[in-house]
């Protein structure tokens, strides 16, 4: 059996799993990251983080989704190591560090005790396309499918999500599915998830996707906007010149839920 110290932190409702592998001690096979993350057999969260160390960077980040396997880009997830490598020491107000995507910056804009207000840098995107007047594919780091809706409370997300994420078109590599409702100024979301296979309470990279659909067809210019997830509420900023998306931040909360220790078996 493997003794492995954990942390559960969330970003509005988007929960993980970090671990503090600077050592390397801890090298998960896939069946050991899906048991961990599963909500009645585990600990129970969206995804693992491993923090590691880099020789260039504050840290590395190293994410899995809860099917055990290693994914792209988790703004979410980001805000939350971002906190997480404060609480540990390793940074004080700013920070960057490597992820799957290239390099990112963070920004801690506050803390009282086990919350921090958290502004990550996601990176710059130029891949937009307008598939048809209710529908686009933003890559913000991780691949999104974005609709427009009227009455976002009323739809199936796991059944319409599913049935988008695994048709021909995208079901391999995968696709996030994002269901979006214009709400005065601010936008709503429900996002359905690749590698979670269910919606999410939030999605910071479909956030920003979103955010970066809504002014598609908009003049060139300095953005900022607001998005209601089922789990609390996302800033998005971003300045938009021929088409690409520049400075772009996602702003939030992160959450330190509660830490503990796991016996894992290595067998697995």
């Amino acid at each position: 059996m493997n003794q492995i110290k954990f942390h559960k932190f969330h970003g509005t409702g988007n929960d993980f799993i970090l671990v503090d592998n600077r050592n390397l001690l801890f090298q998960p096979t896939q069946k050991q990251v899906a048991f961990l993350c599963h909500r009645r057999f585990g600990i129970g969260a969206d995804g693992l983080i491993l923090l590691e160390k880099d020789n260039e960077y504050d840290f590395k980040m190293k994410y899995f989704n809860s099917d055990g396997n290693e994914s792209s880009m988790c703004g979410n997830g980001g805000r939350c190591i971002v906190a997480f490598a404060s609480k540990l020491d390793i940074i004080k107000e700013h920070s960057t560090f490597k992820a799957i995507d290239g390099i990112h910056k963070g920004e801690i804009l506050k803390n009282a005790g086990n919350i921090w207000d958290v502004k990550l840098k996601m990176n710059d995107v130029d891949l937009v396309e307008q598939v048809s007047n209710i529908e686009y594919t933003v890559d913000s780091g991780s691949p999104h499918f974005i609709r427009w809706i009227e009455k976002i409370g009323t739809i199936d997300v796991v059944k319409e999500g599913s049935a988008i994420r695994n048709s021909d078109h995208y079901k391999v590599p995968g696709i996030n599915v994002n269901f979006v409702e214009q709400n005065n100024s601010a936008l709503s979301i429900r996002t359905y998830e690749r590698g979670v296979e269910d919606e999410t309470l939030s999605c910071g990279t479909g956030c920003v996707a979103a955010a970066i659909a809504s002014e598609f067809n908009s003049s060139d210019g300095v953005f900022n906007k607001t998005l209601h997830t089922m789990g609390g509420d996302l800033m998005v900023s971003f300045k938009k010149t021929e088409n690409k998306y520049t400075d772009v931040h996602l702003t939030g909360n992160a959450i330190m839920v509660y830490e503990g220790h796991l016996n894992l078996n290595t067998n697995d």
